[in-house]
Parts: structure tokens; C-alpha cells; sequence
């Protein structure tokens, strides 16, 4: 049995996590999530526009952008200025391409939606605990909008989270640290729906190729940490929702 930190957590049990509503004075939806040691500021900002491409068509958009820190993992990094990495774009994209499927683009309006996702520290899985924490921001400015007579209540489809999962000798292990990430066998990335259905899934043979059987053992543990994120989400909106 591989030992895991923090001590004690079993191969399907995702790290301590918490989500932080409300976090920032001026965005219309924010919330810091924190997975182990991995933390990200997720802010969702309002625009009554859409892109060039859109216009006229009667529908949203939501779109995401992903940054981390200089000092955010062991040693500094230099921060995306004039050019942003391909690993930044990817996932940027990833993040866009979920959120999205949370929303009712129709229901949205002509507006977009734009979320931040900034990483202030990383241990692993930040593309999932963005998508996870953006999930809780978006929700936010979609509840806004609806309070101000802006969007339709069925403009919010959906929630969606994000987690990663591992093959190491043979054990599937969920929601991974940066060592269990840096060591795996196989790492993949489970985006799903809050009704159990999948958005996207990446999966890589880092050191063996990995059999039908096992990937559907990764699936059912992302399955099963879905559940437990899913949950911790719920908490955070409903939260909102009392408060409003």
C-alpha cells in the first residue's frame, strides 16, 4: 500500500479541501480553493459583451484565464508576459471548454464571462482545483445576473469539477500531489459533470502502458472523488444562497 500525505489518506480519498466564498471585494464571483497544499484564486467577471464572432447571435460566452505565481512552486518562475507558455494555453482551454459546460449559453444573454484563475500555491493538481474553484465562481455571477432580472434561473446547467488520477504499481490513487504525480505510472485528469457525466478525460502512459481494466478502475475512483468535490461545491453555493 502506498503511504500517502497527509498521513492516513486512503487511495480513493481526496485531500483536505476547503472552498472560501466571496473572497475578493469587486468580482462578481470569487473563491479560493485550497486541495492539500495546492491554492487558487478563482474570480468570475461580468462583461455585457460578447466576442466579434458572437455577436448577434443571441448567445454567451464563458472563458477562462490560468496563471500561476512566480513563487508559487519550489523555485520561481518567470511570470507569462508578452508570450504565455503552451503548457498555459492548454490549460486555459481545459478550463474554458469545462466551465462552459455548465451553462446555458442561450439562457446567458449576449454577456460573457470571464474567470480568473491564478495559482498561489501548487502541489499538484492546479488544472483541476481551477476547474473545481471556477465552478463555485461562475455559479456566483450566474446568481447575480439571475437576481438582477439578467439571465434566466436555467442559465446554470450544471456544476463541474475536476480531478486527477494515478496508476503506481498497480494501485489507483486519486486527486495526486505533486509526488504522487511526478512518480505515477499513468496520470490522468477527469472533468465530470455534477449529474456523472464526462466532460473531458487526458490520460498518459508515463512509464507503462495501462490496460482497459485499469482505466476503468481510474474511472471509477475519479468517479468517487468527484462525489466528495461535488460536495464541498454544494456547501460553498448554498452558502450564497442563505446569504442572499
Amino acid at each position: 500500500m502506498t503511504q500517502r500525505e497527509p498521513a492516513g489518506r486512503t487511495s480513493t480519498q481526496i485531500r483536505p479541501l476547503s472552498i472560501e466564498t466571496g473572497v475578493t471585494r469587486y468580482a462578481e464571483g470569487s473563491a479560493m480553493i485550497k486541495a492539500g497544499h495546492t491554492q487558487v484564486l478563482c474570480t468570475a467577471s461580468i462583461e455585457e459583451t460578447v466576442p466579434a464572432w458572437l455577436k448577434g447571435k443571441g448567445q454567451g460566452w464563458v472563458t477562462a484565464e490560468y496563471s500561476m505565481l512566480p513563487r508559487a512552486t519550489h523555485t520561481r518562475s518567470k511570470r507569462d508576459r508578452e508570450k504565455i507558455s503552451g503548457r498555459t494555453q492548454e490549460i486555459q482551454r481545459l478550463i474554458g471548454r469545462a466551465l462552459r459546460s455548465m451553462v446555458d449559453l442561450k439562457a446567458l444573454g449576449e454577456r460573457s464571462i470571464l474567470i480568473d484563475c491564478d495559482v498561489l500555491q501548487a502541489d499538484g493538481g492546479t488544472r483541476t482545483a481551477s476547474i473545481s474553484g471556477a465552478c463555485v465562481a461562475l455559479g456566483m455571477a450566474l446568481m447575480k445576473l439571475e437576481k438582477e432580472g439578467k439571465a434566466s434561473p436555467q442559465a446554470m446547467l450544471d456544476t463541474v469539477a475536476a480531478v486527477s488520477v494515478g496508476l503506481k504499481d498497480g494501485q489507483v490513487l486519486v486527486d495526486l500531489d505533486y509526488n504522487e504525480d511526478s512518480s505515477c505510472d499513468v496520470d490522468m485528469n477527469f472533468v465530470m459533470t455534477g449529474k456523472g457525466l464526462f466532460v473531458e478525460v487526458q490520460g498518459t502512459a508515463e512509464r507503462n502502458a495501462f490496460s482497459l481494466a485499469e482505466m476503468n478502475l481510474m474511472t471509477e475512483g475519479a468517479s468517487a472523488a468527484i462525489v466528495q468535490i461535488k460536495k464541498a461545491q454544494f456547501e460553498a453555493l448554498n452558502k450564497i444562497t442563505m446569504k442572499a
